[in-house]
Parts: C-alpha cells; sequence; structure tokens
C-alpha cells in the first residue's frame, strides 16, 4: 500500500503525463530539458495538487523541491547530474509521498537500467536509429537522463493510482 492517496494520484496523473512524456522526447532528441517543461510541472503540482492533497501534504511537498533542488544542485556542480536533470527531479520531488520512497526509489533503479539498456539497443540498430534522425543522445556519450526520470513519475503515480491509501 502507497502512501499516495489513489485519489490524488488518479488528479495528478493525466497532467503530469504530458510533461513527463515531453520531457522524455526533448532529452532524447536534444540532451535538454526544457526549463518550460519544468516549470509546467511545478505549476501543476501548484494547482491540481491543492486540489489533489489535504492543504498540510500539499505545503510539505514543497520542501520535497527545495532539498532535491539543493543535491541536484550539488550532484550537478559535481558533473555528477545535468543540470536539466537536477532541475526536472526536484519539480518531481512534490509528486511523491516521503514514505513512498521505499518504493519509488527501487522502482526508479529499476525503470533508469531498463530504459539505459533500451536506449543503448535502440542506438545500436541502425534502423531504429534512423527512425529518429538527428536525435542528439544517439551520438552522446551521455545518457538521457529525463527519458528514466520521466517514465518513474509516470509509473509512480499510475501505482499510486491503482494502489493508494
Amino acid at each position: 500500500m502507497l502512501a499516495m492517496p489513489a485519489t490524488a494520484a488518479a488528479w495528478l496523473l493525466p497532467f503530469a503525463t504530458p510533461i513527463a512524456l515531453w520531457v522524455m522526447w526533448s532529452d532524447m532528441a536534444t540532451m535538454r530539458i526544457p526549463n518550460k517543461a519544468v516549470l509546467a510541472l511545478i505549476a501543476v503540482f501548484a494547482v491540481v495538487g491543492l486540489i489533489a492533497l489535504p492543504l498540510e501534504d500539499w505545503l510539505w511537498r514543497w520542501s520535497h523541491l527545495a532539498v532535491i533542488l539543493v543535491i541536484g544542485f550539488v550532484l550537478s556542480s559535481l558533473g555528477l547530474l545535468g543540470a536539466g536533470d537536477a532541475k526536472f527531479a526536484a519539480a518531481m520531488a512534490p509528486f511523491i509521498a516521503l514514505p513512498d520512497l521505499g518504493v519509488f526509489l527501487p522502482l526508479f533503479a529499476a525503470i533508469l537500467l531498463a530504459a539505459f539498456v533500451a536506449h543503448r539497443a535502440v542506438r545500436a540498430v541502425p534502423a531504429l536509429r534512423g527512425l529518429t534522425p538527428g536525435w542528439v543522445s544517439w551520438q552522446s556519450r551521455q545518457f538521457p537522463m529525463g527519458l528514466a526520470l520521466g517514465a518513474a513519475l509516470v509509473a509512480y503515480l499510475g501505482l499510486a493510482a491503482l494502489h493508494g491509501a
């Protein structure tokens, strides 16, 4: 059982999903996560989260954004994470109930591994890579982390909508 209320997740999921897909696509195509996508996700939480969550939960979850933004800034400064990835992870943080970290982190790890393997496998097949010519991620040594971040957000909200508190 997840701590995220199923009804809250069901409210948030249809608004967060198109933004997550935008981030996934953009990061694979350009190796950049648009600031507009980060701001859009924050706006979704600000408006829809206020409707979907109890006020006290909604207010506390803003601290998740601040904490992850600081951690992401440090990791980005050390060259361990892209700045867009750090900002998007911070924007995602309020969507995740703190007691659900024990579910979210393994889910993210599994999605990250699957996304990395799938991205590298598709990149290795010229016929598949040719379906999206010009995508920067096909040539980059770096991995488009937005692919895994966006997928993890949608998966978590989907699971919570089906099995939440």
